[in-house]
């Protein structure tokens, strides 16, 4: 990619936000764990003091604004603690997750979160700006998890009805073990709720096809993540890994099933494949 920061965008205004923070404080409660579990088919016991089910952290602190505070994809408004990127695309380009504790029902969880980066580029598909996020989770037991949180944004095609490349082909990938998850709307609706995400691209078909030029809902980044950290733990005897490193590379349409695969190796390999094979996001857990 090119390092140059295209014309239309004000690099060293954005790159204000570095070292911008936030602290947010939220409860883990037995009917947070309880939807959770319920969207990840998990069982869960829901007493105060059981461990709480997995990735819950992404269901905590969510940015919770009034209707007139949104912007038009269903995002709060830019400007605050994130930096105010002109392109209206936004995506979970990735992250990792770093663990040195656990996540119970009861807790009261305060969550740090730290503007690390914020650079623009330029790739195949057009200019892309990058913001890095940090965020620490704290229990009454100290410490429980760093994350680094990849935001990425990109401008709206300028004719989303034009004829698109077909995605490239994944290259053959053996799975050891593989789980096969039902991409329909109700899942995604049920966990951009117990998220509190208003992001139209997870619900609004018609904002999906006529503004952001999608064929359909895309899955969310954290719920593929998430599939793909249970699995990891499945395969560590239930623990949590040591780190967990998450890369989307495609997105994820509805309409189809999707696996959630395993290999095998050190770190586990781990990725989500669509009902074509291609490769949509991918894994490395050190366990």
């Amino acid at each position: 990619m090119d390092d140059t920061a295209p014309s239309d965008i004000d690099i060293g205004h954005l790159r204000g936000w570095i070292g911008r923070e936030r602290i947010v404080e939220d409860t883990i409660t037995p009917r947070l764990a309880a939807s959770l579990a319920a969207v990840l088919d998990e069982p869960v016991d829901f007493r105060d003091g059981a461990a709480a089910p997995t990735a819950i952290h992404w269901c905590l602190c969510p940015d919770i604004v009034p209707m007139s505070g949104l912007g038009p994809d269903g995002h709060p408004a830019r400007g605050d603690f994130l930096p105010p990127v002109p392109y209206p695309r936004r995506m979970w380009a990735g992250g990792e997750l770093w663990f040195s504790g656990d996540f119970r029902v009861g807790d009261r969880v305060r969550r740090t979160s730290r503007i690390e980066d914020v650079s623009v580029k330029s790739g195949r598909s057009g200019p892309l700006c990058f913001v890095e996020v940090l965020h620490t989770y704290e229990t009454p037991r100290g410490l429980s998890l760093r994350e680094r949180h990849d935001i990425v944004y990109r401008p709206l095609e300028s004719a989303p009805d034009a004829p698109k490349a077909p995605p490239e082909p994944s290259p053959p990938r053996r799975a050891d073990r593989q789980i096969t998850v039902a991409a329909d709307p109700v899942l995604l609706l049920r966990y951009s709720a117990v998220t509190f995400n208003g992001h139209r691209i997870h619900y609004d078909r018609d904002y999906c096809r006529n503004v952001e030029g999608y064929p359909g809902l895309i899955v969310h980044g954290p719920l593929q993540a998430t599939l793909l950290l249970h699995l990891a733990r499945q395969e560590n005897g239930g623990a949590y890994p040591a780190s967990f490193a998450f890369r989307g590379v495609a997105p994820l349409f509805d309409g189809q099933p999707f696996t959630v695969n395993a290999g095998r190796g050190a770190p586990l390999d781990l990725w989500v494949s669509n009902a074509a094979g291609q490769t949509t996001m991918t894994a490395a857990a050190v366990l």
